[in-house]
């Protein structure tokens, strides 16, 4: 099912509903050739199944799929839609196959690379969860020279570039920041910056003031502390030394951005105790022990805190949530 605003198209496809018999078909016709333009055959005998959403929007379209293993052909009769763009694949979960102007490339999980839309190309992916980004030639050619000179050239999964990227692109998606209308054309430049970074084989990024760099880095890091602040040895030099930069550096990219590391770890703690507290389950759970798990080692610290962001008490939280679970 389509969902459109006057720049920006979200497209779904599923298998999930359509007769066994009937999904490669459709999934050829509909998907394949109406809408990535590209001829698509199942490499596996077991049924087929697939579920894909393609983002498009003025620079920028986004491809992310998961089903049945499956090859991508785009021939000499595919590429008269005039697409010049690069393709830009990023391999998972396991090991996928390239081919393009006679080179042969095997992409191990985590890795990527670029592909010409403007000339035939065959990818034959593994069973699983799939990503692809198609950026502009313009928005390539502007940022490094001899782009086509840089496609058919795999970009290794630990690359800082790369990393860079995939934690953006995490948090752009999640966030649904392509469809606001506000973001979205920083997020774009951001991403095309990105992309060439990754592809040209750049030198260290370390601390730089790029933009783009600096969103991406802020991405990694909330990233990293969502992923991790129920741990009480978190420390702004831990999630630094983790993201390669300096306790410093981050510390300036969580000021800029409106919040303190702190501010930020704290708030998370707080909401994770106070969905806690309300949970029927935990009721037999102690504060002190709810304070603990959510990464607190100071108790007294726990409560005051709690108390100047919700304004009651953490048992008053507990008091309430009790009082209505008895109503219903």
């Amino acid at each position: 099912m389509p969902a459109c605003t006057a720049d920006f198209t979200s497209l779904r496809f599923s298998t999930r509903a359509i007769p066994e018999r009937m999904r490669i078909p459709m999934w050829r016709e509909e998907f394949g050739r109406c809408v990535v333009h590209v001829d698509i055959e199942p490499s596996s005998a077991v049924p087929f199944h697939v579920e894909a959403t393609l983002q498009a929007l003025p620079g920028l379209r986004t491809l992310a799929w998961q089903g049945s293993p499956m090859r991508f052909k785009r021939s000499d009769a595919n590429t008269v839609d005039g697409d010049d763009s690069i393709g830009f694949v990023i391999c998972s979960p396991s090991k996928s196959q390239l081919s393009q102007r006679g080179q042969e490339v095997e992409l191990r999980a985590g890795d990527a690379i670029g592909l010409l839309h403007s000339e035939p190309a065959i990818v034959t992916y593994a069973e699983g969860l799939q990503f692809g980004l198609s950026v502009p030639r313009e928005a390539l050619t502007q940022r490094v020279t001899n782009v086509d000179s840089l496609t058919m050239r795999p970009i290794p999964r630990r690359a800082e570039a790369l990393r860079l990227l995939m934690a953006y692109l995490k948090s752009a998606l999640k966030e649904g920041a392509l469809a606001a209308p506000k973001l979205r054309d920083v997020v774009v430049t951001h991403i095309h910056d990105l992309v060439a970074l990754a592809m040209s084989d750049c030198a260290p990024l370390g601390e730089s003031s790029a933009s783009a760099v600096v969103a991406a880095r802020h991405s990694a890091a909330l990233d990293h502390i969502v992923g991790h602040f129920q741990d009480p040895e978190l420390s702004l030099e831990v999630v630094a030394r983790r993201q390669g930069i300096s306790p410093r550096y981050l510390q300036h990219l969580m000021t800029s951005s409106g919040t303190s590391f702190t501010e930020c770890v704290n708030e998370l703690r707080l909401q994770r105790a106070f969905a806690l507290l309300v949970e029927p389950h935990s009721s037999a759970q102690r504060i002190s022990d709810i304070a603990l798990e959510v990464g607190f080692s100071d108790i007294s610290h726990f409560n005051r805190l709690f108390r100047a962001r919700f304004g009651v008490s953490p048992r008053g939280v507990r008091s309430a949530g009790r009082l209505l679970a008895e109503s219903k």
